[in-house]
This record gives C-alpha cells, structure tokens and sequence, in this order.
C-alpha cells in the first residue's frame, strides 16, 4: 500500500538481515545492497514480520539507524493464531500432505497447548518490552491490522502523518473485491491485490476453545495496552 506514494521506495522481498545469522553475518553493505533504488527525497521501506518476535533484531536495527521509524501492524490475537494455522494447513494442501485440525493442535488433554508456537507469537507484550528497551514509544507506529482490513485508507492517512509524508494516498486507490473477499489496489488504471493466501477463511472453532483463548490473552493484551498506551478490540 506505501508503494503507491510517491515518495517512497519499497524493497521487493523480505530481507530477513536483523534475524537471520547468516544473512546479518554479511554485513551492513550487504543490506543496503537489497534495497531499491532511490532518491534522496524518499523514504525506503522493508517489511519482514519475523524481526518483530526475534530477540536480537531490536538491539540490531538500533545499533544502525537509532532514530529509525518503525511501523508494526498488529491484529486481534486470536485472528492471528488462527491465521497462521490457515497459512501453515494451505501449504501442506499445495504439498498434498496432510495436517491436524486446529483444535488437535490448539487444546491438549482439554487444555489450551500453550506450547503451540502461534500462541507464543501472539504474546504481543513480551515483544514489545524488548523493542522498547531500544525505541521510544513515538518512534513505533502500530497499524491495527483488523481495521487495516475492513478499511485500509484511514489506516494508510495515519501512516502517512506518522512518516511525515505528503498526503497522496486516496480513499480512490483502494476497491473492495468481493470475490477475494478483501480491499485490493487501484494505481493509474493498475489494478493489484494482496498474495492468494490473503483472505482465505479461518476454520471454525468451538465456544469452548474460544472462551480459553480469550481468557489466556486477557492479561497480556492488557499489559500490551498498558506498554503502548492504547486499547484495541482484542477483549
């Protein structure tokens, strides 16, 4: 979505530099040689989600741009545990192999597997402790992802003032597709929507796995809101 503005210059792929050992091992020269062309003018961009959870990268990206602007987007827990049990079962389809159903995976011995490594990811407030250790809270932008999705444009103007950027981006460059099921790009007559594992449904979950879900993120969520100093739909 930032690569419609003008101003700003978008890396291709997911670098994995701060994360990976032997991606970091070759060195800032290495990194910089992963980004796209730009100008003077522009701000560059990449996005890889795993630095997020990684334990080393915010102490990383501080050691090389202190005062560099973060943004993180961020959904309700739950959708994303259930999210990435979507994305984990599609690859084992496209694979023809097979794969648990989520509430095998999700409940052990009728309790919540708190083991289970989407759980462990969604604990948003651990991580955030760490990059607050590095960043000040005004260098960190949180995008709410589930609004992100029923109406990006609102999401995108507050990313825009948080990067200081001209307001470029228009409600108009954005279209629902009800066959995808979510809002695609419109730029210069171009038309483009998100990677074909977006918007696939998340499976169906019982009352009882939800209640236990619910009441285990109760208390990090909070502590989450508490660290940011903002609430969002999650309880």
């Amino acid at each position: 979505m930032l690569s419609l503005h003008s101003d700003i210059a978008v890396a291709e792929s997911e670098i994995h530099f701060f994360d990976w050992e032997n991606q970091y091992g070759k060195g800032l020269p290495w990194y910089l040689s992963q980004m796209p062309f730009s100008y003077s003018h522009q701000l560059t961009v990449e996005k890889t989600p795993a630095y997020f959870t990684s334990t080393h990268v915010p102490e990383r990206i501080y050691n090389m741009n202190s005062t560099i602007k973060i943004l993180l987007i961020l959904r309700d827990p739950i959708e994303r545990v259930l999210s990435d049990y979507t994305q984990v079962y599609y690859n084992h389809l496209q694979k023809n192999k097979t794969y648990p159903p989520v509430e095998s995976l999700l409940l052990r011995n009728g309790e919540l597997n708190i083991d289970y490594k989407a759980i462990n990811r969604s604990l948003y407030n651990s991580y955030m402790e760490n990059w607050l250790k590095y960043f000040p809270l005004h260098n960190i932008h949180i995008v709410d992802g589930d609004y992100l999705i029923k109406d990006p444009f609102p999401e995108i103007q507050k990313v825009e003032r948080f990067l200081n950027l001209s307001p470029q981006i228009n409600a108009s460059n954005f279209y629902f597709n009800k066959t995808k099921g979510f809002y695609c790009l419109r730029d210069s007559g171009r038309e483009r929507c998100l990677h074909e594992s977006k918007g696939r449904a998340h499976p169906h979950i019982s009352s009882v796995l939800l209640g236990k879900l619910r009441d285990y993120f109760y208390e990090p969520n909070k502590k989450f809101f508490e660290l940011v100093g903002r609430t969002f739909d999650w309880m």
